[in-house]
């Protein structure tokens, strides 16, 4: 089945799964998953009830980072934060746990760590208060969901670690094929005379030494031979045998074995390019790459300004026409960074540009500062630890599939 028509069909599959069965979609962080929607005390937050004793659970991040703060009641009166002992633990994707302690703080108890992006997680909560002890535990999941490996492998979802990279900036431009300055040579007689032989013809190669034409002289009548001066393609042909010669060209050999791309730089860039700088060309109407430096430039600026610089090409395969256009990357600056993920992987978030971790089977956001890009790089600042696989091609789908989950940013 054609990639495209897979991937229409399992989304649509997915949409019916959600408008039929709730328990059948594949996001862990359902609406489905709880019974309601949680209780919510008088600061917003998440209210947890055992008895008279409950406790109101609240992500604060107004002008600070994000932290809990947590009120706590009995029999609906707020009980002095100085008198309850409480601990949250908070198991993230991957088994890694946020252990966060509390201390009093005007009417509530505030943690001691940041909540970091996402805030997905199962929560276990501990409270006590006059010698018992409260626990709860819950799932506030956001971001993610969990896809079958079958399903991935068949959707052509691929991943990647995250690691160091070298990132290799670009400027794009344009230009076409021109020939080198010595790539024409003009055949004419040393002496006056009569045209006896013409060995070659128009579009024939010809080596360097070979017999082009054979003249006898208008003052001696010895005949002479021309022999080609350069290897070549005869690209004019200008006499023919019983003429004379006179002073003038009798053929043209055109040397196509190398020619030089003229690419345009406008002002703006001219000075980030650098001689020997990294060229990385397309030429129109052929899929192959080629690669090449800058070799050179023309001392004038054309009217528009911009200078034309050169690289080499190489044709020996005879592939490539003069004149023909070619658009080109130029390689401006290369650096080495410690973190960086593919930009194909990026996509968006709430307010975030992340990509999506995969532990197992399960795929959650990952909310990532960004630096520097570079052709299919960009550096991670952070939000993201170095060897953490992610999703790469096709990673749409999984943002697709969190959408349909309908998962929510508890606080």
């Amino acid at each position: 089945m054609n990639k495209r028509l897979v991937i229409f069909v399992f989304l649509c599959q997915l949409g019916m799964l959600c408008a039929l069965s709730p328990k059948a979609v594949f996001a862990e962080s359902t609406p489905a998953a709880e019974a309601a929607e949680p209780e919510k005390g008088p600061h917003s937050g998440r209210l947890l009830r055992e008895d008279e004793f409950a406790v109101e659970l609240a992500i604060f991040e107004s002008g600070v980072p994000p932290e809990f703060r947590v009120w706590v009641t009995l029999a609906g009166e707020p009980i002095s934060p100085e008198k309850v002992d409480l601990n949250i633990k908070l198991t993230r994707l991957g088994d890694v746990v946020d252990d966060i302690n509390f201390r009093a703080e005007g009417d509530y108890l505030r943690g001691d760590t940041i909540i970091y992006e996402p805030h997905s997680f199962i929560v276990s909560v501990s409270a006590r208060h006059q010698g018992k002890t409260y626990t709860w535990q819950y799932d506030n999941f956001e971001g993610r969901t969990l896809i079958k490996a079958t399903v991935a492998n068949a959707m052509e979802i691929d991943t990647e670690i995250v690691g160091e990279a070298t990132l290799h900036k670009t400027i794009k431009v344009y230009g076409k094929l021109v020939l080198p300055a010595n790539a024409k040579r003009q055949i004419t007689a040393r002496f006056e005379g009569e045209i006896k032989q013409v060995h070659v013809g128009l579009g024939d190669v010809v080596k360097q030494g070979q017999l082009l034409l054979t003249i006898e002289s208008n003052e001696s009548l010895q005949s002479y031979q021309i022999k080609a001066p350069i290897a070549g393609v005869i690209s004019q042909q200008l006499a023919n045998t019983g003429e004379q010669t006179g002073a003038r060209n009798l053929l043209e050999i055109t040397q196509s074995n190398k020619l030089l791309a003229e690419l345009a730089i406008f002002p703006m860039d001219i000075a980030s390019v650098n001689q020997s700088a990294l060229v990385t060309l397309m030429v129109n109407g052929q899929g192959a790459v080629l690669t090449s430096t800058i070799s050179g430039k023309r001392l004038p600026a054309r009217d528009d300004q911009a200078r034309l610089f050169l690289a080499d090409v190489d044709n020996a395969n005879g592939q490539l026409s003069e004149g023909t256009f070619v658009s080109a990357l130029i390689e401006v600056d290369t650096f080495d960074v410690p973190l960086a993920v593919k930009r194909v992987g990026l996509q968006k978030f709430r307010d975030f540009t992340v990509v999506y971790a995969k532990v197992g089977d399960q795929y959650e956001v990952r909310m990532l500062e960004l630096g520097r890009e570079a052709g299919e790089w960009v550096e991670v600042l952070g939000g993201i630890d170095l060897g953490t696989q992610y999703v790469t091609n096709n990673s749409y789908i999984i943002k697709a599939d969190i959408e349909k989950s309908g998962a929510s940013h508890d606080h």
